[in-house]
Parts: C-alpha cells; structure tokens; sequence
C-alpha cells in the first residue's frame, strides 16, 4: 500500500550537487556521491537526481555518473536529465535506477511516453512539469531550466499523462523553488483531484512543518524538496539532513 513518502531532490550542474533559486544562480553544495552516501544513512524514502544541463545542452545523459550513483544508492532512485529515446531509458535502467524522469521530451513527444512505459513499466515512468504562476492567475507550462515557456494546458496535460502510461507525475513550482516559504498549496489542489496516479510536490518546502501540512491536506502525496535537505539553519550553512524515525513519524 502507497504512504506519504519524502524526498529529497538533487540538482546536478557541472557534475557537482547544486541548489538554485527560482531556477537561477545554481551554488554549489557539494559532490553528488558524497550526498548519496549520507541519505543512505539516513535511510531516505527516496531520491531523485535531476541533471540540469543535459538537455538544455542537447546531450546525452552521463551514463557513468549514473551509474556510480546507482551502485552507492540504497533507496529507490529517480533519475532525469537529457532522456529522449526508449534505448536510453532502458540502459539508465540496467544500470539500476528504479525511475527515470522525463520533462522536455515529454511535452514534445508524448509517444514517448508510452513506449517507455511497454518497455519498463508504467510505474517506472515519471513526468517533472515545471510551472510557474501567471500574472492574472492560472499557470504555465515551462521546459530548460524554466526558460521556454510552452502553450500546453496544464490541467489537460496532466490529465493526458495518465493515458499516455504515465505512473507518477511530479509538480514543480519555479516561483518557490529554493525560497524555503511552504509549497503552493492552491497548485497542488487544482492538480491532484485530476489524476489517479502517485503525485509528487517539489518547491517551496523550508521546514519539517511544510512537509507535515502537505501530508496532513492532501494524504498520500510525495513532498521532495532540496533546500530543505541541504541547508540547515537562517544562515544556509551546507548541512546534508534528514527526518529522523522520531520525526518522520510525528510527520507521517
């Protein structure tokens, strides 16, 4: 049976770990593996690496990064970064990653989609939407780091996921990515009643209280931040952390 998991998201730019804000000024935090190595430890629920420059620099994912990562990594791991055909898909999973995430190609060839799903499994196929706020409300589609704007309808796309063979969507919001002031609550409520599939929120999370209240409204939901995990106290030292089982329970 599906829980509320947790999880945290790494940002990978330049072959180092990195934080951004709102999708900018990625500062670097530290060596991939190193973070891996220290969630282990923690027993994380998950983990989800995001290479930022694959596809924006129209290229194919780094396999051997991949790879290192997935013979240190003790926890179901999610993968996305410059995936554009099944046969990529298939070599990052033989080389153990349990989920790949698509999000340009997604949009651009949503077929895609569900020829990776034949070939691995629904539930192995995730799709990152990156939005952002419009300024007379509703939201808006982006790709590349949060530089194209596309014309898809958000709700309809998400709806379209799901036919597509889709097994998990994850929402990300571009206006709170890095501020650490609580997740967009009213996204994640125009989203979730739309789907049936597992539901992922990343962006905004600043505190253990921003994951308690995304669970407490919404149930069953993944809430991945990266911030949160990376940071510790006012000042933004580099702190790789975790919830505890103490804590994770009083969350859970």
């Amino acid at each position: 049976m599906l829980a509320p998991r947790i999880i945290p998201c790494l940002l990978v730019h330049n072959k180092g770990l990195v934080k951004t804000v709102k999708f900018k000024d990625p500062k670097y935090v530290g060596d991939p593996i190193n973070a891996v190595k220290i969630f282990n430890e923690k027993e994380s629920d998950e983990l989800m690496v995001l290479d930022i420059d694959a596809t924006v620099e129209h290229r194919e994912p780094d396999y051997k990064m991949i790879e290192n990562l997935a013979t240190e990594c003790r926890m179901p791991l999610c993968y996305g970064g410059g995936i554009r055909t099944v046969e990529q898909a298939t070599k990052i999973f033989n080389l153990g990653v349990e989920k790949i995430a698509l999000s340009s190609a997604a949009i651009e060839n949503p077929k895609l989609l569900t020829d990776i799903a034949k070939e691995v499994g629904n539930q192995s196929v995730v799709v990152v939407i990156d939005v952002k706020k419009r300024m007379f409300g509703g939201y808006d589609v982006y790709t590349h780091n949060g530089t194209k704007k596309t014309k898809i309808d958000l709700e309809k796309f998400v709806i379209d996921l799901q036919s597509f063979g889709v097994g998990e969507i994850v929402i990300n919001s571009i206006d709170n990515d890095g501020v650490m002031k609580g997740y967009d609550l009213n996204l994640i409520e125009k989203i979730k009643p739309l789907i049936d599939i597992p539901m992922t929120v990343l962006g905004g999370a600043g505190s253990l209280d921003d994951v308690s209240s995304l669970i407490e409204k919404f149930g069953i939901i993944g809430c991945s931040a990266g911030s949160l995990f990376v940071f510790k106290g006012k000042y933004k030292a580099v702190l790789i952390n975790y919830p505890n089982k103490t804590d994770k329970e009083k969350i859970l």
